[in-house]
């Protein structure tokens, strides 16, 4: 169901204002029944989940860099080192730790302490 952003959790829409400053929302689509969940689109097609409390849970920038600050800093420091020419474009939290997108579709995954699991192109 579309709702307006001001029903967004508080945590959510400060997400959205430090890290996409000068960025709208541009929809919020709330899923569920008794715990809700947040799809919510920027109108610089970035797109962030966020979980009932407003904690991000996926943040997809297509084609740009996923804000540093976001990035646990194992994960960034590996990335950085081993394929420094390919900015993370999205980083998605799961049960084991996170998975990440370079901007070349190549994914990795990692603990949540940032141990790299696993490499899929």
């Amino acid at each position: 169901m579309l709702i307006p952003a001001s029903q967004l959790p508080a945590a959510a829409r400060t997400f959205v204002q430090k890290k996409f400053p000068g960025n709208k929302i541009m929809y919020v689509q709330r899923d569920g029944l008794i715990f809700y969940t947040y799809d919510v689109r920027l109108d610089n097609g970035v797109e962030i989940d966020f979980d009932r409390s407003g904690n991000w849970d996926k943040v997809d920038c297509q084609y740009t860099a996923v804000p540093a600050s976001i990035i646990p800093a194992p994960i960034a420091s590996y990335v950085k080192v081993n394929f420094p020419e390919m900015p993370i474009t999205k980083i998605d939290k799961k049960i084991y730790g996170y998975s990440v997108e370079l901007s070349d579709e190549f994914e990795l995954k990692f603990t949540s302490n940032g141990m790299l699991l696993f490499m899929d192109d």
